[in-house]
């Protein structure tokens, strides 16, 4: 297997060359803290391109093989083959001082590294590329981004399919393909760093028990405990913590391991104590109370309120078909719902606005009167607002507002001082129509036959738009991807968050809060994930949610004193599945000095989910954004 070509010689691979180790596993279920690799295929490939090693086998994982229908491993297949500590020498050898390269990347360095954890080694893996994010940065022309359907698109022969070896050399045929198309377009690659990673990182945490009653409020001075309240403990305690946690739970308290301006309560013996808990508390105006006094009031807790339950997924929802797409609907002029923070500098809210399903393309789709509809523009130069507002003016022309140079940018607008942007040089090799401000006043949509067509392409949701989620008929619901990605910083960088939140707009317990420090929830249900330095995706189980988790809101922090204004938009995606087309895509650009901005709010709406595009950004840090949701990062 060479990744020589034609088009893209060896010697000219320069930032592309890389010894590569291409894997696929085969596995018994999707969550890598539980589930167990099957089948193993790793291809080593060296910088000049040419293949130097190649391994599979099957694996007997000791446990039922999961999905036989899809990857055809019954238990009679299995028995024999090697456990995964036999091998795993051998793999680790292939990956060492390699770049490991999945479909989905992060899926399967998760997996070995459980596998080796349980075997008592370390995964030697430093970087990974995902060939699933480098094609979304590509943005092939294709329906969704599954192994099959690139490996049709690039002319890659695939024999069977879900077979770990096979897939293994179909990947190395989309890698070449792929490497092929970042060099044209020059595209740095996404490259993920992988620090070590230690065995008790690979502990499975048992999912703490949300709390079932809503939260009251504050304990007040003489009052009585309510079930709901937030209570933190904090300092020596007389009595074992775990004891006095267990016998707090118990009584539906819901115990806190921060404070936060929702903390109904905190329990120290030492309320002259320096530590982080007291000083928030003190700060924030939170009751104090000594152990004592809460073992007496944990004797008589009044009842609480309990979360309202709500159905989903009891009413699927279906894509309207092309003809039955209405014109978008006013349904609010409220904005978003946010934290409260104080002095927090906020642009002006669009109204919300609920969007149709995504258009078919085609032929028979029609023809549309937005003049700029199917096609995907790329603005360079100008100062941050005029470049926001020329996005903005793309789309309310029917238009995608692109933030990178790919394979489906059409036009590009360029604004003073873009003409010095590196992308240019590029750019101009494309021969891509290079357009002045003024074709967005009145632009004209000629050669439509150089748009790439899609069966369906995503719909455009403007700053406020709303679209449903929409729900299977009948089998398990998909899980849904919301990607975020922005121009490649090289002084910052970006981190992707999630907070889960109740019907009070706070979090349950601090575990709903999903950063780089707790990239995952603990039943799984909402997963950090990241496919390259200008890429992160939250990945959401709806129909898993607890009834008390009414929204998803996905937000974006910079670490460091860079603001939005340097980095620019950023654009989200909602699909259903790692591989599955894009449903909804929006650009959002927030204002100059926000260095915190909310991206999105995934909410329930009666029996379904819907999907909210907000682009509101705050001048604080992602401190004071999670302390207006009820969490405090800094302990």
């Amino acid at each position: 297997m060479s990744l020589a070509s034609p088009f893209l010689d060896v010697p000219a691979m320069g930032d592309y060359a890389y010894d590569w180790a291409l894997v696929d596993v085969e596995t018994s279920g999707l969550i890598a803290r539980r589930d167990r690799v099957l089948s193993v295929a790793v291809i080593t490939i060296g910088p000049d391109g040419e293949q130097t090693g190649e391994f599979s086998t099957l694996l007997n994982p000791g446990c039922d093989p999961g999905p036989v229908e899809v990857h055809g491993l019954t238990v009679e297949r299995l028995q024999g083959a090697p456990t995964f500590d036999q091998v795993a020498g051998r793999i680790g050898a292939m990956l060492q001082d390699r770049v490991l390269v999945a479909h989905n990347a992060q899926f399967d360095y998760d997996f070995l590294a459980h596998e080796f954890a349980r075997a008592r080694m370390w995964l030697p893996v430093s970087q990974r590329l995902c060939t699933l994010a480098l094609n979304r940065q590509v943005d092939p022309p294709t329906d969704d981004m599954k192994l099959g359907t690139l490996a049709a698109h690039y002319g890659v022969s695939q024999q069977r399919a879900h077979d770990a070896l096979d897939d293994t050399r179909v990947l190395a045929g989309i890698l070449r393909a792929s490497l092929r198309e970042a060099a044209r377009l020059d595209l740095p690659l996404p490259l993920v760093t992988c620090p070590p990673r230690t065995e008790s990182q690979f502990s499975p945490k048992p999912p703490k028990t949300p709390c079932a009653y809503r939260n009251p409020g504050r304990l007040t001075p003489g009052g009585p405990l309510q079930q709901g309240m937030k209570v933190a403990i904090t300092g020596e305690t007389a009595h074992a913590r775990a004891e006095l946690v267990g016998r707090a739970v118990a009584a539906g308290l819901n115990m806190m391991t921060s404070v936060s301006r929702h903390t109904s309560v905190l329990v120290t013996n030492e309320p002259t104590a320096d530590s982080a808990k007291a000083r928030r508390a003190l700060a924030e105006g939170v009751p104090v109370i000594d152990e004592q006094s809460f073992l007496r009031l944990l004797a008589d807790v009044q009842p609480g309120t309990a979360h309202e339950a709500t159905a989903v997924g009891t009413a699927p929802v279906t894509v309207p078909e092309a003809e039955q797409v209405g014109p978008v609907e006013v349904v609010s002029t409220t904005t978003a719902a946010v934290p409260t923070l104080e002095a927090a500098t906020l642009p002006t809210a669009s109204p919300c606005v609920s969007v149709p399903a995504p258009r078919q393309s085609g032929p028979s789709a029609g023809s549309s009167d937005k003049p700029l509809a199917g096609r995907r523009v790329l603005v360079l130069g100008g100062v941050h607002t005029d470049a926001a507002a020329a996005r903005t003016r793309v789309v309310e022309l029917g238009g995608s507002a692109a933030i990178n140079l790919s394979a489906s940018v059409t036009d590009v607008v360029l604004l003073p001082g873009g003409e010095d942007d590196r992308r240019m040089r590029r750019i101009t090799a494309l021969e891509l129509p290079v357009r002045d401000l003024h074709w967005l006043a009145s632009p004209t949509a000629t050669d439509h036959n150089a748009v790439a067509v899609r069966l369906q392409d995503p719909h455009v949701m403007p700053r406020g738009g709303v679209i449903d989620l929409p729900m299977p008929h009948s089998g398990p619901a998909p899980e849904w991807y919301i990607t975020a990605g922005w121009a490649p910083q090289s002084d910052c960088g970006i981190d992707l968050v999630a907070f889960l939140l109740d019907e009070d707009e706070q979090v349950t317990f601090d575990e709903d809060f999903i950063f780089y420090g707790a990239p995952e929830s603990p039943a799984g249900t909402v997963r950090l994930l990241t496919g390259g330095p200008a890429e992160q995706t939250i990945a959401l189980d709806l129909a898993s949610l607890p009834p008390a988790t009414r929204k998803i809101v996905v937000a974006a922090a910079i670490d460091g004193a860079t603001t939005f204004g340097t980095v620019g938009a950023i654009q989200i995606s909602a699909a259903p599945g790692s591989s599955g087309a894009p449903l909804a895509r929006a650009t959002l650009d927030a204002a100059t000095t926000e260095r915190t901005m909310l991206l999105a709010e995934i909410y329930r709406r009666g029996a379904v989910w819907r999907l909210r595009a907000v682009g509101q950004g705050y001048d604080h840090g992602l401190d004071a954004l999670a302390r207006g949701y009820g969490v405090d990062i800094a302990d």
